[in-house]
């Protein structure tokens, strides 16, 4: 049987949208990538995107990955400060936490309604 069931292709695809997300933030705004939607609500689906593959990835470290996603919003905004082109601004952490959260909570319930409906997400 193969190694690769959903909650482990999810780890390290969670890990590259954190890396993405970093640079995408951090980079000065002419690097940064335009969906045509609004930057709202951008960031809250790129931060219930990275919840999403972390808690799904991580299924029994729920509360660890909140405090990742939502430690890494606050961080980021705190790190656009020292970029000249950037800034750093509390509403805006409160849409990523929100976002963060958002995926969090899907991931859970996604994990559970499998669990009842007998799929097994975690087979060796």
């Amino acid at each position: 049987m193969s190694n690769h069931t959903p909650s482990n292709l999810a780890r390290p695809l969670a890990w590259l949208l954190l890396a993405a997300l970093i640079f995408a933030t951090l980079a000065p705004i002419g690097l940064r990538p335009v969906s045509g939607f609004p930057v709202g609500l951008e960031r809250f689906g790129a931060f219930a995107a990275l919840g999403f593959l972390f808690a799904y990835g991580y299924p029994h470290r729920r509360w660890e990955v909140l405090a990742l996603v939502t430690l890494a919003g606050a961080g980021l905004e705190a790190l656009q400060l020292l970029e000249a082109t950037r800034h750093g601004r509390p509403g805006d952490f409160l849409v990523k936490a929100a976002g963060g959260g958002f995926g969090v909570a899907v991931a859970m319930a996604v994990t559970r309604m499998t669990a009842l409906a007998g799929i097994p997400l975690d087979r060796p």
